[in-house]
This record gives C-alpha cells, sequence and structure tokens, in this order.
C-alpha cells in the first residue's frame, strides 16, 4: 500500500532525509521510530504530500504521489503534528466540514461523522468549540477527521503526543485494531509504543534508516537479549558468578548490583546459546553445589538499549 524509493529531502546544505527506502502493506502497523531531530515528521509529510521530496518517490497503492497527488491523497488519512484543527469550530461542525472536503454529501457525510464519533468517544464533546478541548479530545478530534472516509492507508506524527497514560493505551488500541485492515505509519519517540501497537518498527537517525525489523527482532539485538538472571539462598554474587561464568555456554557472568538485594547475577550466553540452554546449566550447577535457587529467569533483549545502541547522540539536532 506504501512504497517509499530512495526518498531525500535537503534544506539548504542541511540533509533532512538521506535515502530512505520501505514499504507497507495493508495490515502491518509500522513504528517510525527516532530521536528528535532525526527525520520522522519530514519523512511523513512527504508520504503525504503535503511538501515536495528533493529526490526519490512515493507511491499509495498504486499511484505516484508526484504524479497523481489526487488520487494517491484519496486512500490516505494523516494525522500531522500537533493535531491542527480550526479553534472556532465545533467538534461536530469541524468533522462536517472535513467530510465535505473528502466528497461527502447528505445522509453519507452524516454516517461518517456518526462512525467516527463512536469510535473515538466524541459524544460528550460534540457541540463543544475547538478551542475549549483537552489536549486529549483534541487530539481524538483531529485523528477522527482523518479516518472519516475509512482510508486504506493512515499516517500519524506523534498521536499519543501530550496524553495521559490511559488516553495513549485508548489510541494504541484503536490503532492495533485498525492496523488488521489497513497499513498504518506512525512516527514516535517512546519506545513502549513500539511493543505496544506495532507489528514493525523502523529506527531512523539522522536521516537514514539504521534498523528495520519487528520489534522482536530489534530486541534480539540488544545485549541482554538472552541472559539469565539467577540467584541463590545465601550464595554471594562474586561466588555464583565466578562459578556459572567457567560453563561452557556462558560468555561472561557479572553481578548485578541495582538489584536491591544485592545477590543477584547475570548471566550472559555464547552466541549461539539463546535456546534455553544456559538456564538448563545454571539449575544443574546450583544442584551440583546444593544450593537453593531463589530466582532464575531469561531475559528479553530491551528495545531501549537497541534504540540508544545505534542512534547517535548529539547536542543539537535541527528539524525533525
Amino acid at each position: 500500500m506504501i512504497k517509499v524509493e530512495s526518498l531525500t529531502k535537503t534544506f539548504g546544505s542541511k540533509v533532512a532525509v538521506n535515502r530512505v527506502s520501505f514499504s507497507v502493506e495493508k495490515g502491518e502497523v509500522l513504528g517510525f521510530l527516532g530521536p528528535n531531530g532525526a527525520g520522522k515528521s519530514t519523512t511523513m509529510r512527504m508520504i503525504t504530500g503535503f511538501i515536495p521530496p528533493t529526490s526519490g518517490r512515493v507511491r499509495v497503492g498504486s499511484h505516484d504521489m508526484i504524479e497523481a497527488p489526487i488520487a494517491a491523497k484519496r486512500l490516505l488519512g494523516y494525522l500531522p503534528e500537533n493535531a491542527p484543527a480550526y479553534n472556532d469550530m465545533t467538534v461536530y461542525g469541524f468533522l462536517s466540514f472535513a467530510a465535505e472536503l473528502r466528497g461527502m454529501r447528505g445522509d453519507a457525510r452524516k454516517r461518517a461523522v456518526h462512525r467516527v464519533v463512536e469510535t473515538c468517544f466524541l459524544e460528550s464533546v460534540l457541540h463543544q468549540s475547538v478551542e475549549t478541548l483537552s489536549k486529549g479530545y483534541r487530539h481524538r478530534t483531529c485523528f477522527a477527521q482523518s479516518i472519516l472516509h475509512d482510508p486504506d492507508v493512515l499516517i500519524m506524527d506523534e498521536p499519543t503526543d501530550g496524553l495521559d497514560p490511559n488516553q495513549k493505551h485508548e489510541v494504541r488500541q484503536l490503532i492495533r485494531r485498525m492496523g488488521e485492515k489497513k497499513a498504518i505509519v506512525f512516527s514516535t519517540h517512546i519506545l513502549e509504543e513500539v511493543e505496544a501497537a506495532c507489528t514493525r518498527a523502523i529506527i531512523i537517525d539522522r536521516g537514514q534508516i539504521v534498523a528495520n525489523g519487528t520489534p522482536e527482532d530489534l530486541k534480539q539485538r540488544s545485549e541482554v537479549a538472552g541472559a539469565v538472571l539467577v540467584r541463590a539462598a545465601g550464595i554471594p554474587a562474586a561466588t555464583f558468578a565466578a562459578k556459572a561464568g567457567l560453563l561452557p555456554v556462558a560468555r561472561k557472568a557479572v553481578p548485578v548490583p541495582d538489584r536491591g538485594n544485592g545477590e543477584t547475577v547475570r548471566v550472559f550466553p555464547q552466541p549461539a546459546g539463546r535456546d534455553g540452554a544456559l538456564a538448563r546449566a545454571l539449575a544443574e550447577l546450583a544442584g551440583r553445589e546444593g544450593w537453593k535457587l531463589e530466582e532464575l529467569h531469561t531475559e528479553e533483549g530491551r528495545l531501549d538499549e537497541v534504540f540508544r545502541g545505534i542512534t547517535k547522540p548529539e547536542t543539537s539536532r535541527g528539524g525533525n
């Protein structure tokens, strides 16, 4: 549904997006992840035709965004950054106006507005002006306009920015449900959002894609993926670590000082040892030594660690 090929955008001498390529199929929810200033919003704006690329191309469905922009835009819904809307309109008036812009008239327009009001839980603020809405309801209103025409493609820029935890949960659930039948791309810098709602994630840094895969695939790039946390009653962490580090399936073993009890050890597997063999070997070690295990579990990788490892810190970033 979306195909991006060598997309590039420059602003003077600054390269904001540098030869970015990816595709999104129907049924996929793609998280577009990156630090502030990485090029996320600029990429979103080019995909939606809001700004033209310096070079490269975007196809939505079978339509080229430059050659057939109207046909391409009919297929997509767009929730821009900061959820813009007309402050002097009521929620109902704004949604009706947006539906008219999409070519809906009469009963079709009323049905579309009613559907998105129910979907986004806007009944209680329907006749309030947009300027009186809380940030959460303003986001819901703008989300509703993006799905009025039930688009096959949905592009959202920071869709949960500024929302409280309950509102974030609602939006993520809605994205996940809609993603079963649509192609969805949403940009974010919130790592938990990727795990909560995405089937795939792209990490962009300084205008270039530096990682592309499912959240599970990306977490496997974490150093702690497959490591085992272990603790035995009354056994000093240094003693356990020394013996665990000698196991053939272990790469290294180190005490974990931040666990509070002071006696937990993290044992890292050999590169080919992420199949449960390490946990079994540690249980057998405890049995041979007569130690009573109080903790033994294999860790998942951490997306935040992967993110920090492959994005480059910079004291000043321009653009987004």
